[in-house]
């Protein structure tokens, strides 16, 4: 009988781990990205946080202030968590979680009103959901490594 061993990567970090690496990343950039005039069209008009920021990502995603530093802290939390693969995982489930609430939430708000505070528009809803769905998926797919099975007893 063969028993499973963590099987980590030439970096010797799990899967869950070089997840967490990249979605965290990718936030760290996102939120830079969003200072930047010219990435970040109608830049002038970026407000703190609320529904009045005009400020869009690439063009197509409302972004604030509040959005951005969001974005940032949500990149640190990943890097922290990237140092163990359990932590990893969790970051992966819970930011997944977190995104499809955030998807619902802005599905039923009004984005024309206060409750819009991050701000949200239908693109960032929909990102919402892709990264709910992606990062929940990672959460569970990286989830297994490391754990081996029970080995058998020597009967005498």
């Amino acid at each position: 009988m063969s028993t499973r061993t963590p099987s980590p990567t030439s970096t010797g970090r799990s899967s869950a781990q070089l997840a967490a690496i990249i979605v965290a990343v990718v936030f760290l950039l996102v939120g830079i990205l969003g200072f930047i005039p010219g990435v970040t069209t109608d830049y002038s008009q970026m407000g703190f946080a609320g529904h009045g920021s005009m400020a869009m990502l690439f063009g197509v995603f409302m972004v604030s202030t509040l959005h951005n530093i969001v974005h940032l802290l949500f990149g640190v939390v990943g890097l922290a968590c990237a140092r163990t693969s359990r932590a990893a995982r969790m970051y992966l489930l819970i930011g997944g979680v977190v995104y499809l609430v955030l998807w619902l939430y802005g599905l039923l708000i009004d984005h024309g009103s206060d409750a819009n505070f991050v701000p949200f528009n239908n693109a960032d809803n929909w990102l919402h959901l892709g990264l709910g769905i992606g990062m929940t998926a990672l959460g569970l797919l990286t989830g297994h490594e490391g754990r081996t099975a029970p080995t058998p007893t020597a009967t005498q």
